[in-house]
């Protein structure tokens, strides 16, 4: 049964650069709680450590038994959440060794469809995964094994259990920490009051106060991210958002994301259309502060006040994107989202102006919260192919050519917005592959 709750992330910030043996402070337990995950990382990361890591208290055990808390003088409350922070990053990178190890077995021409079978059942059934990486016979419910038995029994298991050791020898990697700029709080490690938050250190019975921008309190693990140079910190807090529900939402609506807006839909309606205003303002703001603000040309102080001044501008920007991804949403009342998925931002050459402004370009930011918005709101968004999506008519079919912001077809005619056109085949691919969705249900 489906969720009525979604889990986003917001933030608090400092209201004032924090003392340097404050940020000290910080910084140690940051850097401890770094050296634990790296320490479960080398140790249970491997192939050895693939039976302890679910659901992880065998792994919590033996780190406590280790003296490796003791020697750290690290707090149990940063301890304990170190050691599970690093077991989520293991099990993610198992999940991805799993996924590239599949996409090659699906498309490796030279195994016939029962060794297929036989491998995506390995890489599904964790147990016998384990089991066959370390050498050991498979043991699993009477049922599962029946299954796995059956699977086994028309080909060579041998050879695919040495071709799967072979391919997670290729791929997985044991994995690197990293900057250790940040770490995660329980509930114990922290305590609101007077309009901040007090943090636990590695003294007993200390505490560090930072004032708040805000007065809001939680109650739940946060993680707070470190930012030594300006004396700031960022504290990100999960809450549960409630799902909304709209009946009168029912439309289909395709999009394209652009410099120019935010948005532009299929009918040509555009939403933030100062988005390039406040990007050239930004950019431009950004290359004549670059020189000025250069470590070695001003002072540490001229340097915090480049930072602040631009996570201002940032700020102001990403709430213009989020207000008009609100109006878009209240106005269109869609059900179903199409948008085209797009490639990586390229290299991009010539006058360093538009370099700048296409540096300070949100196309990720404004997918990121549009979908964050989606899922919020119960409207589906659908990605649709790509590919020549901008010059194909949306017409005719045929490819046209640009010029400027404006799509011309040398086929059929059709002239319009460049924008618009792309947002109508958006919306004309996410229809067509639905209805051969349906086609292929039935």
């Amino acid at each position: 049964m489906p969720s009525d709750s979604i889990c986003k992330i917001v933030c608090q910030y400092n209201q004032e650069p924090l003392l340097k043996e404050d940020m000290d402070k910080l910084q140690d337990i940051a850097r401890d709680y770094g050296k634990v995950k790296e320490y479960v990382f080398q140790r249970y990361g491997g192939i050895k450590g693939l039976p302890k890591i679910y659901p992880g208290y065998t792994v919590q055990n033996e780190m406590n038994r280790s003296g490796f808390r003791d020697q750290l003088g690290l707090p149990s409350v940063y301890f304990n959440l170190a050691v599970f922070d690093a077991l989520r990053d293991i099990r993610s990178q198992w999940t991805r060794t799993k996924a590239v190890i599949l996409e090659r077995v699906n498309q490796n021409l030279g195994l016939a469809e029962e060794e297929k079978h036989y491998l995506r059942y390995v890489l599904k059934v964790s147990n016998a995964f384990e089991a066959i990486l370390n050498c050991r016979d498979v043991e699993l419910r009477k049922d599962l094994f029946q299954q796995y038995e059956l699977l086994r029994e028309p080909v060579d298991a041998g050879k695919l259990d040495s071709y799967l050791r072979r391919q997670v020898r290729r791929i997985h990697k044991r994995m690197n920490l990293g900057a250790a700029d940040g770490f995660s709080m329980s509930e114990r490690a922290y305590r609101y009051g007077e309009h901040g938050i007090y943090i636990s250190t590695k003294e007993k019975r200390k505490r560090i106060f930072i004032r708040l921008t805000d007065n809001n309190q939680y109650v739940r693990q946060l993680y707070i991210k470190l930012f030594p140079k300006q004396g700031n910190v960022e504290i990100k807090v999960p809450v549960n958002v409630r799902i909304q529900s709209h009946p009168d939402y029912a439309g289909q609506v395709g999009i394209a994301v652009g410099m120019q807006s935010v948005i532009v839909t299929d009918k040509g309606t555009r939403y933030g259309e100062k988005l390039w205003d406040y990007q050239t303002e930004m950019a431009g703001w950004v290359r004549a502060s670059a020189q000025k603000y250069h470590p070695k040309n001003e002072a540490e102080s001229g340097r915090k006040k480049y930072t602040r001044q631009k996570r201002r501008m940032t700020e102001q920007l990403h709430s213009y994107i989020n207000m008009e991804l609100n109006r878009f949403l209240r106005t269109e009342k869609p059900k179903v989202i199409y948008v085209p998925k797009l490639p990586r931002p390229a290299k991009h050459g010539g006058k360093k102006e538009i370099n700048n402004s296409v540096n300070m370009w949100q196309r990720g930011y404004i997918r990121k919260r549009l979908q964050q918005k989606c899922l919020e709101q119960s409207v589906e968004l659908v990605e649709v192919f790509g590919k020549d999506i901008g010059r194909q008519c949306s017409r005719c079919g045929g490819l046209g050519t640009k010029k400027g912001g404006a799509f011309l077809c040398p086929a059929c005619g059709y002239e319009t917005d460049l924008k618009q056109n792309a947002a109508q085949n958006a919306k004309i691919r996410g229809i067509k592959t639905d209805h051969q969705s349906l086609h292929l249900d039935e």
